[in-house]
């Protein structure tokens, strides 16, 4: 069964590096979709990949969010004829041993999507409240009620991958993709992962000021 590894990047030449020769040491396939990042991230990237002849890169010319990273890397993944894609952050918070533990439930046909939990006790708390707030906002918008909405480490069936459709183009993807489990009657298990927090790590992703600019974009889009 062929995994697939979708590592969306956007200006993160302090951690690619490690996040994709850990991928290669491990024998993953991987695409790498580079956001149209500032810095260096993209030519670390391809160096790496041309060197180990390993991998695959994307590049967007600007900068389009998280959400359209991950449908980019997804639908590539999906040209490389994957069994089971994995999205993957590039800043380092992700353990790669937990690649395998959350593509189980879907090698094993137990689930077509599943997401890895972090544990909320080691989270700190500038993350912890706004990533409670997005669950609470994934529950009221979407009708669904998980452990960890915002969790970036998630595993897809090629049927899922297929069916699930992303419009959210910023952080609102993680939410929107658990609303698309719902809509089309998706089997979902969360899986427990390991989290590296680290100074760097700790300014990425989800915090309250990212949530309340999702809430507000959700409701603009009711009222529309």
């Amino acid at each position: 069964m062929k995994i697939f590894v979708v590592v969306p990047a956007y200006n993160e030449e302090k951690t690619i590096t490690k996040v994709i020769i850990d991928l290669i040491e491990m024998g993953f396939e991987f695409v790498v979709v580079d956001d149209g990042s500032k810095d260096d991230t993209y030519n670390i990237a391809s160096n790496i990949i041309k060197k180990y002849n390993k991998g695959l890169i994307c590049k967007h010319l600007l900068n389009r969010g998280l959400g359209a990273a991950l449908k980019t890397g997804i639908e590539a993944s999906l040209m490389e004829d994957a069994d089971v894609i994995v999205t993957f952050d590039a800043d380092g918070q992700h353990d790669p041993n937990d690649i395998l533990k959350v593509s189980k439930p879907v090698i094993n046909d137990e689930a077509d999507v599943t997401v890895g939990i972090r544990d909320f006790k080691e989270m700190p708390s500038s993350k912890k409240f706004g990533n409670r707030v997005m669950n609470l906002i994934t529950l009221i918008f979407y009708g669904i009620n998980v452990n960890d909405s915002q969790s970036g480490l998630r595993a897809f069936n090629r049927k899922a991958a297929e069916t699930i459709i992303i419009n959210a183009r910023d952080y609102g993807v993680s939410s929107e993709i658990i609303g698309e489990v719902k809509r089309h009657n998706l089997r979902l298990i969360e899986v427990p992962i390991k989290t590296i927090y680290t100074e760097y790590s700790m300014t990425k992703g989800t915090n309250t000021d990212e949530g309340l600019k999702i809430l507000v974009k959700l409701i603009i889009n009711i009222l529309k």
